[in-house]
């Protein structure tokens, strides 16, 4: 069942905690291991060396389980923690049993797992291993195994030291576990920063494209007049040469506003997704271009291919291509010189890099790189970058902006070789 349920940032996160935990008892068990074996040579204190491998051993195989089976899962449950954390007490329980019960300053270690249920569990579960613990660290009192130490200094002597290693062992796991954790509730407070800075952007976007899609639904009047008059001024015998060839021009840049008003619901979304069409990304631009140059017959453009080999495929997607045309009317803007627009493919990503020979971004803009509505001027409305930043993004890629050192504006696209 519990592959067929869709993981959650809990369920991530217990599943992160988990595996640390795993990872964290190898080391504990060693040690354990070790003390187990040099305590009776070194402090000649006589254990049950053979009990207390065989607890070991049992709780190695535990956690070889425990690596096997929670390394291929996507997800764990809070109760799955727990239950590993009750796993650790009752085997350091099991141990401190056989060397001297509550008497043993190793008992201490019954803290961290709590420490750990408080950090990464609900209060139902952080009471269970709680009590647990407190439980276990109670029968200790009552049952136990006591050490054949005779002399009563030399005991209290190995007690303290006891303790000392006790305290340091506990100061290092629960200052890196809570470390790690603090570290982890960071980045998830970065993470949920950024998702709630980029639904707000996509609001905004929403709520323009709805402006959007009312004026263009407005516009077609006009346009649509603009085009009968022009039509019946071709039929004037007395306009010049100069003239026609204006108008012309005028009736090619009407036709151009009238299609892309009527491809606006094609751009929505349901089209777009029912007839995907994939092309080379060479072709695909190149076509990109030459729809622009008929929007900017002024302008112009090279472009330049950076790799070797057939070019990958690109989704056909409006979105990117509408981004595309804002970068390069913000070039066209910039400088009349040709803008150079290059194109390179590596695996999995292809980067489209497009450039003038302008005065460069300003530094507000560098700043922004996009992310929030620029103030109006002469040239727009300040919401291009913007716009085409969101559509990059919702492509799985990156906007990067930057000016070269030897003059000019660059803005890079990063897409990846599936961005659909």
């Amino acid at each position: 069942m519990m592959s067929h349920i869709p993981p959650t940032a809990d369920s991530k996160e217990y599943l992160t905690n988990l595996r640390r935990l795993l990872r964290v008892r190898w080391f504990m068990l060693a040690l354990m291991a070790l003390l187990v074996i040099f305590v009776p040579i070194v402090l000649d204190i006589a254990l049950p060396q053979g009990v207390m491998l065989g607890v070991i051993s049992i709780g190695a195989l535990i956690n070889s389980i425990g690596k096997r089976y929670f390394g291929g899962q996507p997800s764990a449950t809070a109760n799955e923690l727990c239950s590993q954390l009750i796993i650790d007490i009752a085997t350091l329980s099991a141990l401190i049993f056989f060397s001297g019960g509550a008497t043993n300053p190793l008992v201490s270690l019954l803290l961290p797992p709590v420490a750990i249920a408080a950090l990464g569990l609900p209060r139902s579960q952080v009471i269970l291993v709680g009590a647990v613990a407190v439980i276990a660290y109670s029968l200790l009192m009552l049952f136990y195994l006591p050490l054949p130490i005779a002399n009563a200094s030399r005991a209290t002597q190995l007690h303290l030291i006891g303790m000392w290693l006790t305290f340091s062992v506990s100061a290092l796991l629960i200052g890196w576990i809570i470390l790690r954790m603090s570290q982890l509730i960071r980045l998830r407070d970065a993470e949920l920063a950024s998702a709630r800075e980029q639904a707000l952007r996509d609001e905004r976007i929403m709520a323009m494209g709805t402006l959007a899609a009312g004026a263009a639904h407005e516009l077609g009047t006009p346009l649509a007049t603009m085009a009968l008059i022009a039509g019946e001024l071709t039929h004037d015998a007395e306009l010049s040469p100069a003239a026609r060839a204006d108008l012309a021009l005028l009736r090619q840049q009407i036709g151009i506003c009238k299609e892309i008003i009527s491809g606006l619901s094609r751009r929505a979304g349901a089209e777009r997704l029912e007839n995907v069409h994939h092309l080379p990304v060479d072709r695909w631009i190149d076509s990109l271009r030459q729809k622009w140059h008929a929007l900017r017959p002024l302008s112009s453009s090279r472009l330049i291919v950076g790799s070797k080999g057939p070019a990958p495929d690109i989704i056909d997607d409006p979105r990117l291509e509408q981004a595309l045309l804002n970068l390069l009317n913000n070039a066209a803007n910039a400088s009349p010189q040709p803008i150079e627009i290059g194109l390179a493919w590596r695996s999995g990503w292809i980067d489209i890099d497009i450039r003038d020979q302008g005065p460069g971004f300003p530094p507000s803009v560098l700043e922004v790189n996009g992310r929030e509505k620029l103030p109006a001027h002469e040239g727009g409305c300040g919401i291009g970058l913007l716009l085409t930043r969101s559509a990059i993004e919702q492509l799985g890629g990156t906007l990067f902006l930057s000016n070269p050192d030897d003059g000019g504006a660059l803005a890079r696209l990063q897409l990846p070789t599936n961005a659909s």
